[in-house]
């Protein structure tokens, strides 16, 4: 299986100059020896912008003019009609019933066609509108130029801390840590690129364990907050994290929801449960992880209002 390189990372980084933002690298005196990479504030509220805009943008414009299906729990959907609206192309995006109605009704408002299936159809219903409509499909992390757009982000956090020690990046289906971890690997050798999972949806940790892949049952992934990290590795991200990931640890919904808190508080950022998994790490597992400085993915910051009250209406009680 082909992985991807560096040098497809910097192919991306071309394709999205301009249209995604190059986030800052902020430090966080307030935690010790961490530094925070906050793709909340993306255009979309999330990373996510980076390779589904490198993907639809890599099409020939004859193919991308019939149009774009996915599939997403949200932040990929968006990203996906933000970016197919910039080509002026029609865009369908499938969602689990169970969605936030804050990012479906984001989604919508973008321009896509949206779709609401149960959680366990997701990608059988994309299949379908491939067939049925002859659209070109834009998968949320299981597409090299999807990986590749992600990668940027860890292209970034080299060159703005060139002595970076360990990089925390969270895993969902994959595609963002096996980016990141591409081109930190490719930059700096000696850093280690450590993914961090919900203990309630820890299929990516089983699956480099057993060096195959391990898929959990949707009704026990979507226990978790983080929303985005419910779905499984592909064969594609598993061979990817195999290769340059150098460990996963895991955090539990307790330490997700105060660590959402903290970066309100502290960092005065906004962070969704998926988005904060990576920092939770830093600030509950510190004694799994290595030492040094160490730069932890904010993935995104797209958290309903209400959620976010009630979040931090608890954490100020603790």
């Amino acid at each position: 299986m082909e992985l991807i390189s560096l040098a497809d990372v910097r192919a991306a980084a071309t394709s999205i100059a301009g249209v995604a933002v190059r986030t800052p690298l902020l430090a966080a005196p307030w935690a010790g020896e961490l530094w925070l990479k906050p793709e909340s504030l993306q255009p979309i509220g999330a990373f996510k912008i980076r390779g589904a805009y490198h993907a639809i943008a890599s099409l020939p414009p004859e193919r991308r003019a019939a149009g774009i299906v996915t599939h997403s729990s949200g932040n990929h959907g968006q990203a996906v009609a933000y970016s197919a609206r910039a080509f002026g192309v029609p865009s369908v995006v499938v969602m689990p019933d169970v969605a936030e109605p804050s990012k479906v009704a984001a989604t919508c408002a973008l321009g896509a066609e949206v779709l609401l299936v149960p959680p366990a159809e997701r990608a059988s219903r994309m299949a379908e509108l491939i067939e049925s409509r002859g659209m070109n499909p834009i998968p949320p992390f299981d597409h090299r130029d999807v990986i590749a757009g992600q990668g940027t982000v860890g292209l970034e956090i080299v060159e703005d801390l060139s002595t970076v020690d360990v990089v925390l990046v969270p895993v969902g289906g994959g595609g963002l840590a096996s980016g990141v971890a591409t081109a930190v690997k490719a930059l700096r050798p000696g850093a280690a690129v450590i993914g961090v999972e919900p203990e309630t949806a820890a299929d990516a940790r089983d699956s480099l364990r057993a060096g195959e892949l391990v898929v959990w049952p949707v009704e026990r992934t979507y226990a978790t907050s983080a929303d985005g990290l419910r779905t499984s590795l592909s064969e594609l991200t598993l061979a990817h994290l195999r290769a340059h990931l150098d460990d996963i640890v895991t955090v539990s919904e307790e330490e997700i929801s105060a660590t959402v808190g903290v970066l309100a508080r502290q960092a005065r950022l906004v962070v969704e449960p998926s988005g904060a998994v990576a920092p939770a790490a830093y600030l509950h597992r510190g004694k799994e992880l290595p030492a040094g400085r160490t730069v932890a993915v904010l993935s995104g910051g797209n958290i309903d209002p209400a959620a976010l009250a009630r979040i931090l209406t608890t954490t100020a009680a603790e």
